[in-house]
């Protein structure tokens, strides 16, 4: 479900400039960076990714926008009359605005809200130097799609394992 908001978000969001951020409450599973709608307001969306079960959102201030849709976490993107929703990557999710906790308001004419009944979700902004060795990142495996991924680095992440192999595929410090 992550590659499938990612890539509904790419068209509105990647290349676009934050011009209004909405907070309508100060956490989510964890509080929300100091200064995050300074940190973001005015700045651009240089490159969307994902690493792991995160999505990414480098900033041209340098900094990434780690974003995580927790249990119950889905983005709901109105566009503009020249831009379509997102096509088959959207799927209708909660609608309800009282558990709408951020909204981007963006340059290409996109409001991106952020809906989160359970609020397991996170946003957190980290410089793009130190995404690398940021504790969530350093307890997520190697990246599947990646080059150094193969059959090899599988079987020494699996071996000595006393679970089912679904278990191990399933669990993020594996893969």
């Amino acid at each position: 479900e992550v590659e499938t908001v990612r890539r509904g978000l790419q068209p509105v969001m990647e290349g676009a400039r934050f011009e209004k951020v909405e907070l309508n409450r100060p956490d989510l599973r964890r509080p929300l960076p100091k200064d995050f709608v300074r940190r973001l307001e005015g700045k651009t969306v240089t490159g969307l990714g994902r690493r792991a079960k995160y999505l990414t959102a480098d900033i041209s201030s340098g900094e990434v926008l780690l974003m995580h849709l927790g249990m119950s976490g889905s983005f709901r993107v109105a566009a503009t009359a020249r831009e379509k929703t997102p096509g088959a990557y959207y799927h209708e999710r909660s609608t309800a605005r009282a558990h709408d906790h951020v909204v981007f308001h963006m340059s290409s004419g996109a409001t991106i809200t952020f809906n989160d009944p359970r609020r397991f979700g996170l946003m957190l902004l980290v410089p793009r130097s130190e995404l690398a060795e940021h504790p969530l990142m350093r307890e997520v495996g190697p990246e599947p799609l990646g080059n150094a991924f193969d059959a090899a680095m599988l079987a020494r992440a699996c071996a000595n394992k006393k679970t089912s192999l679904k278990a191990a595929l399933s669990d993020q410090k594996v893969v």
